[in-house]
């Protein structure tokens, strides 16, 4: 893909932008041609973990270290900065909205908002393995009415301070007992085999 203008856009629309562009050339498992869904999965997941990592050290850890602002899970009332959770979540609304049938969202066992649990078996599965074996990611071809979809969970792990902080003294979180680097649940990506 080659751009002959300058782009004014964040991470978040160039991102969009490359997997609109991949998931176009997911091809089914059995097919030689084009990429394997697993590694389009890997390629999004990928680029997801680094924008959250970005956020959260450049961003979060750096405005409140100098005292300008923190995160806060009320931040729209309080003027205050999304936790990085939110942020997450809130690129997986911005992408599935381009209608190009990806999808990516936040999911536990122990959600502290109970729209993040686990969606369908699928998931709960998923939870489960990479919270025994997180180094890699559970995936498999679901159907959802007459769609096939690749769906691939990754374990999500607390990255910093206020992940942990928010997670183990929120008043509804069900696990509080969080270290740093544990899994507390999973990033799912998922998208159509066309």
């Amino acid at each position: 893909m080659y751009f002959t203008h300058r782009m004014s856009c964040g991470p978040l629309s160039l991102m969009a932008v490359l997997l609109t562009s991949l998931i176009g050339s997911v091809v089914h498992p059995a097919e030689q041609v084009g990429v394997p869904p697993e590694i389009v999965a890997d390629y999004i997941h990928a680029l997801v973990e680094a924008d959250r990592t970005l956020y959260t050290t450049h961003v979060v850890e750096r405005m409140q270290e100098l005292g300008v602002t923190v995160a806060s899970e009320h931040w729209k009332a309080q003027g205050m900065l999304p936790l990085p959770a939110q942020m997450l979540m809130m690129t997986g609304w911005e992408v599935e909205g381009q209608g190009t049938g990806l999808r990516i969202r936040l999911t536990s066992l122990w959600p502290i908002n109970k729209e993040n649990g686990p969606a369908d078996d699928f998931e709960r599965a998923g939870l489960e393995q990479v919270g025994k074996t997180p180094k890699k990611p559970y995936t498999g071809i679901i159907t959802q009415g007459d769609k096939r979809l690749f769906k691939a969970l990754y374990p999500d792990r607390a990255v910093s301070t206020a992940c942990i902080d928010c997670h183990n003294g929120h008043e509804s979180s069900r696990k509080r007992n969080y270290k740093l680097n544990d899994v507390m649940g999973g990033i799912v990506v998922s998208f159509p085999l066309h």
